[in-house]
């Protein structure tokens, strides 16, 4: 069973100020997607490098998390360093994913050149960072998810089959 790891990084939505609506978003979308067994683990933190890394560090290493998805931290105010915290942890880079990313939130909204996604690889963990806010999620998850699937392959990471009425997974023949 593939277990994927939703991390949401808020300081309000961590002390209980702000009701988490990013993790909730990412279940939703997986759960429309994804075909194959897989297990959600969840956490909830506040923004900062030392505790989105040492987060990171734990899925990765204890929960053995094969993807890994962040919410929120992406943006440009002094708390919002979930991409440092990311690229300390990862040993590789993927810099495809983030321009994806963006790319696809521009066609929404001009503030997406804002947002600091990034991806890369932690063992045989794919981590990814988005934003917060559930319609970006969507249209992030919209913009990359096809090539989870072989990246995951490819990695030696758990394997995930997709509804491809929903999102259909791109492995070359």
């Amino acid at each position: 069973m593939v277990r994927i790891g939703i991390l949401t990084v808020s300081d309000r939505a961590a002390r209980g100020e702000y009701e988490d609506l990013g993790g909730p978003a990412v279940v939703a979308w997986l759960s429309r997607a994804i075909t194959s067994p897989w297990e959600a683990v969840g956490r909830v933190i506040p923004d900062g490098v030392d505790s989105v890394r040492e987060a990171l560090i734990a899925m990765c290493d204890v929960d053995k998390v094969d993807l890994l998805l962040t919410t929120g931290g992406t943006g440009p105010s002094p708390r919002d360093c979930t991409p440092e915290a990311t690229e300390a942890v990862i040993e590789r880079l993927m810099p495809g994913f983030g321009e994806a990313m963006r790319l696809a939130s521009l066609q929404h909204v001009p503030t997406a050149i804002l947002s600091r996604q990034l991806a890369g690889s932690r063992g045989k963990t794919l981590i990814i960072n988005m934003p917060g806010k559930p319609a970006s999620i969507a249209v992030c998850l919209d913009a990359v998810f096809a090539a989870v699937p072989y990246c995951l392959d490819l990695m030696g990471a758990g394997r995930i089959e997709t509804d491809a009425s929903v999102i259909a997974a791109f492995r070359p023949k």
